[in-house]
């Protein structure tokens, strides 16, 4: 690697301690000066929108390059069921935990939440807003080929992308100027993203003051308790459950990618959102090793489906509210409201306030006597949404690694040298043009361990 290049990825360093910098200091102004902190609000959301503007695009790209270079379409059907069924398993596992640790814990017995009368009454009707099953799976068929791309629906532009992806690689040889120019452009989007990082920090600044200074440090010490048992069973579950799994299946320790990608753990952080993170998880999954095809399927429908970390919010926050409302719940009607409440979510993922708004539903449809405790909840809930996008993110990325080794799509020796920081990730174009998608499945035993 030239020098030129090794001190502009180095200048990048700079942009995320400038990220922590401006986290402290909207901290400080909100609990300072609350007012001023809640009109810095504005710059949060902004920086949120532009990172959201690149996600179809990101897709879009890697979608079409993904499956446009592969032979057999066969292979793009079993990464998307392995997919599919490996994130229902693990959404789960994750409500078992959470009902475990909840039970163990019951944080808010002893709690008098009598004055949040009426609060869940608003966040109730914009779950039932949200539409059921039918309305879900009819929305992720977009009315133009072209507004997949606008509307900012995930699941809309990974549909196109799919078609797409199929029609050039039906047309063999002719397609290949196709998939030449959508290189291009993905070179193009890559290049704006990394323009638009550039404004996380103050981003940041203005998400974090704003949050400061409506909720006020109070409402995180009220609910220490509930925050960080949250906190510590979503770390159990990405290091112990996530982490080992990891390491039985594909040999990857998790401390090391977790350290790869630490970045994007620190600008989720900041924003609380997991999307702000989204297009740089497909391309450092990309160079990692992970064919295309992989990762243009998993992490775009992990992003819908796979939403660990809010299967375990909406578990603790539920038996929380029931404690401390009096009315504990029994174990089968917990089983009963988390499972609607996971289903429920899906439909809502990607939407601001989703995991506070289902379960607002679910206690509506399922015990409504107790929605009203939801006020409790919803002063700590920017502070526990972070841990829920980190930990979303957490398993969407384990989940590409490991559908990539199933699959035989993934590039262990590859792998190997990107987590040792041999081949290091060029924060400049965020695309490599000499690690395009990785030998196909013929080659397989070249590739992934027995």
């Amino acid at each position: 690697m030239s020098d030129s290049i090794r001190t502009r990825r180095d200048r990048t360093h700079w942009l995320y301690l400038a990220v922590i910098v401006a986290v402290v200091a909207g901290v400080l102004v909100g609990w300072l000066a609350p007012s001023v902190g809640q009109s810095f609000a504005p710059l949060g959301t902004i920086f949120v929108n532009l990172i959201k503007m690149m996600i179809a695009p990101v897709i879009f790209c890697t979608i079409v390059l993904g499956i446009g270079s592969v032979r057999a379409a066969a292979t793009v059907g079993k990464v998307g069921g392995l997919a599919i069924g490996y994130f229902l398993v693990m959404s789960t596992v994750a409500l078992g935990i959470g009902v475990v640790v909840g039970n163990l814990l019951q944080p808010g017995t002893g709690l008098n939440i009598a004055s949040t009368v009426k609060a869940g009454q608003d966040l109730a009707k914009t779950a039932h807003n949200a539409g059921g099953t039918w309305d879900f799976i009819q929305g992720i068929v977009p009315s133009t080929l072209l507004s997949s791309l606008t509307t900012g629906n995930v699941l809309q532009a990974l549909f196109v992308a799919l078609l797409v992806g199929f029609a050039v690689q039906a047309m063999g040889s002719s397609g290949e100027p196709i998939l030449r120019g959508v290189a291009a452009i993905q070179k193009l989007v890559f290049r704006i993203l990394v323009m638009v990082l550039w404004l996380a920090p103050v981003g940041a600044f203005g998400a974090i003051a704003n949050v400061v200074g409506r909720t006020g440090l109070d409402a995180v010490v009220k609910l220490a308790t509930l925050m960080a048992a949250f906190y510590l069973t979503c770390l159990v579950f990405v290091f112990g459950v996530l982490g080992v799994l990891l390491w039985s299946v594909s040999r990857v320790s998790i401390f090391k990618l977790v350290r790869y990608l630490a970045r994007e753990f620190l600008l989720i952080l900041a924003t609380s959102s997991s999307e702000s993170a989204l297009p740089r998880l497909i391309a450092k999954m990309d160079h990692m090793g992970v064919d295309r095809t992989t990762v243009g399927v998993v992490v775009p429908t992990g992003y819908s489906f796979n939403l660990d970390g809010t299967a375990i919010y909406l578990t603790m926050a539920s038996i929380f509210i029931a404690d401390a409302m009096g009315k504990p719940l029994a174990l089968g009607e917990q089983i009963g409201l988390l499972v609607f409440m996971v289903i429920a979510s899906k439909g809502a993922a990607g939407v601001t306030g989703a995991g506070l708004a289902t379960l607002a539903g679910g206690l509506q449809s399922h015990r409504p006597e107790l929605l009203d405790g939801v006020g409790l909840i919803v002063g700590i809930d920017r502070f526990m949404s972070e841990a829920r996008a980190l930990t979303n993110f957490s398993g969407n990325a384990v989940a590409t690694v490991l559908i990539g080794t199933w699959t035989k799509t993934i590039d262990v020796d590859r792998v190997r040298d990107v987590l040792d920081r041999k081949v290091p990730f060029d924060e400049r174009t965020m695309v490599d043009d000499e690690h395009a998608t990785a030998p196909q499945p013929a080659d397989a035993k070249d590739l992934v361990r027995a």
